[in-house]
């Protein structure tokens, strides 16, 4: 055996071993919103230390749109409404559009078929639907964290390469749970969806959601993150007082690979929103998801919260250096796009955004 084919099995097997590890030592907890007393939007994020870029508007009429902080501390650059974020895992919803999209073309039957009639070899295909992966029910473990950890370290990763390795640790370990049986959030189910977008239409990922999503609703400030961030417009990424940017972005491909700002973010939102991007038919598949009050469920790469009665469509961001929200109540047609270049470790950020904005302003 070569020493490269030593170093690639090494490698693999370094990974589906932290693969295995990270999932029986973490578990999962319910983060808690900030104790902040409420009296406007702009006075939230005040009181919260924003830093970045937020639209807010209801049944159409804006209610806060602008920068907070800098989007680059070294040169003293302020964010504003064009500012560009990475977007992290809300790149999943853009994904997701993509896969309904591939229903539409009758590339797919529909999201209960199972993913071995698109790749027969894959390790228990027979078992996970499209629906599964879509609503993270497929039982397939994250890979993010290992492969993460030794592509920072200079390894590379295609997501073809990434692909193997997630097929070859459910050989070893099978998958987490019985397809279907729980819920556990996993990036490796976008990773999948993604390729599946390619095999099926013989065209990138990035390609297809651009020609498909992005030019058809005008959003011209979206585009895939690049490793370095050398763009004026593009915030720097800061993990507290530290500019943690630089990023191996193609281990994100299909998960939390794009980066966008507020204006087209609030496009999109409103897109999803509205009566004319999605069918009846298709708004129920991915958004019908019945949910208590105070909790949040899952349908198809977006949650649904039970916010005093709201539903309220969602989902968050999170990749080094920055985080990011996007939601929309249907009721009130209120929205809140919220990218921010600081680093939100616990989430509560984010919790505090929604709880509060949702329940005083829709």
């Amino acid at each position: 055996m070569s020493t490269y084919i030593k170093s690639l099995a090494t490698i693999r097997m370094t990974i589906i071993l932290f693969m295995v590890t990270f999932y029986f030592s973490c578990s999962k907890d319910d983060i808690m919103s900030l104790p902040i007393e409420y009296t406007n939007p702009h006075e939230l994020l005040l009181d919260l230390k924003f830093n970045g870029t937020v639209f807010i508007s209801k049944n159409g009429q804006t209610l806060l749109k602008r920068g907070y902080g800098q989007s680059n501390r070294e040169t003293g650059i302020a964010n504003d409404i064009q500012t560009q974020y990475r977007i992290g895992s809300v790149s999943k919803t853009l994904t997701g559009m993509a896969v309904v999209q591939l229903m539409r073309d009758g590339l797919i039957n529909d999201f209960d078929q199972p993913i071995s009639d698109f790749d027969p070899d894959f390790p228990l295909g027979h078992l996970i639907t499209i629906r599964q992966l879509l609503s993270h029910r497929s039982g397939i473990p994250d890979y993010l964290g290992g492969v993460e950890y030794l592509a920072k370290a200079g390894s590379f990763f295609s997501p073809e390469d990434i692909y193997d390795i997630i097929s070859e640790n459910i050989v070893e370990n099978g998958l987490l749970f019985s397809p279907g049986g729980k819920t556990q959030y996993s990036n490796s189910n976008f990773l999948i969806a993604g390729l599946l977008v390619e095999h099926l239409t013989n065209t990138s990922l990035d390609q297809y959601i651009e020609e498909h999503i992005l030019l058809p609703l005008q959003m011209t400030a979206t585009e895939i993150g690049q490793n370095e961030i050398d763009n004026p417009l593009h915030a720097q990424g800061y993990n507290k007082e530290k500019n943690v940017s630089s990023y191996p972005m193609n281990i994100a491909f299909g998960a939390g690979d794009w980066s966008s700002n507020v204006e087209d973010m609030a496009l999109y939102c409103a897109a999803v929103m509205g009566d004319s991007w999605f069918t009846p038919a298709e708004k129920a598949e991915i958004f019908d998801v019945e949910v208590s009050e105070g909790n949040t469920g899952f349908g198809l790469s977006w949650f649904k919260s039970n916010i005093d009665g709201k539903s309220f469509y969602w989902h968050g961001g999170d990749i080094d250096g920055f985080t990011a929200l996007i939601g929309f109540t249907p009721e009130s047609k209120g929205i809140i796009i919220a990218l921010s270049n600081q680093q939100d470790d616990t989430g509560k950020l984010r919790n505090t955004l929604i709880e509060k904005i949702v329940k005083a302003e829709f």
